[in-house]
């Protein structure tokens, strides 16, 4: 796939949805951390379920530290693998006071050096608290980008540095949330829906659906 594609493919994803973001609630960036870190293998209509109690009470590192790992588990005891991610939080949020003042990093190095976060995870944090032109790659942009030919890789590592080389600069922000939420209504897994696409004429998937 050339560039000249390429920028046509974000161009129309992005007038398609014009305000990208999270569908993760949260209000400060420990907010979206701890989100995310519950986020893996959970939906985020779940997640938000649980935070909307837990953030009500405990919003910050010590007050998260002070419900304990038993209190903590009673708020999010709905999503998948909550035992390992309270023990993560917990430690998570014991570090973040200890070398960061309470505060959320800014770096991947400082992100990927707290428990149970991961180049992902890092990722999602510096690209949507802070801005920066990074991209996560999840299972819809790992599809997105292989099914469309936007950016292809065997491992998300590969489409990651792919996505991060052919890009349009205009859209590195965004393109992020883009592929998300184009893999999550539209280029779905089991069947596209090619039908109602906006880049149906310009992705290279040979296989598409015509209902």
């Amino acid at each position: 796939m050339n560039q000249k594609k390429r920028l046509a493919i974000f161009d129309r994803l992005a007038a398609a949805i014009p305000e990208p973001t999270t569908e993760l609630q949260y209000t400060t960036p420990f907010e979206l951390l701890i989100a995310v870190v519950l986020s893996a293998q959970a939906t985020d209509k779940g997640v938000n379920k649980a935070t909307a109690k837990l953030f009500a009470v405990a919003n910050t590192p010590r007050d998260i530290l002070a419900l304990g790992e038993a209190g903590l588990k009673e708020y999010i005891k709905t999503i998948g693998l909550f035992n390992s991610k309270a023990a993560h939080i917990i430690k998570l949020c014991q570090q973040l006071l200890d070398k960061h003042e309470g505060q959320v990093p800014k770096t991947r190095e400082e992100l990927e050096a707290l428990a149970g976060v991961g180049r992902k995870t890092a990722n999602v944090i510096l690209n949507t608290a802070f801005g920066l032109h990074t991209i996560a790659v999840d299972t819809h942009i790992f599809r997105v980008s292989n099914r469309t030919g936007i950016a292809p890789g065997k491992n998300v590592l590969i489409v990651e540095k792919n996505l991060e080389k052919y890009v349009p600069k205009q859209h590195k922000k965004d393109a992020h949330h883009l592929l998300i939420l184009h893999g999550r209504y539209t280029c779905i897994a089991r069947k596209p829906r090619c039908q109602s696409c906006v880049i149906e004429d310009l992705c290279e998937y040979k296989e598409k659906t015509t209902d």
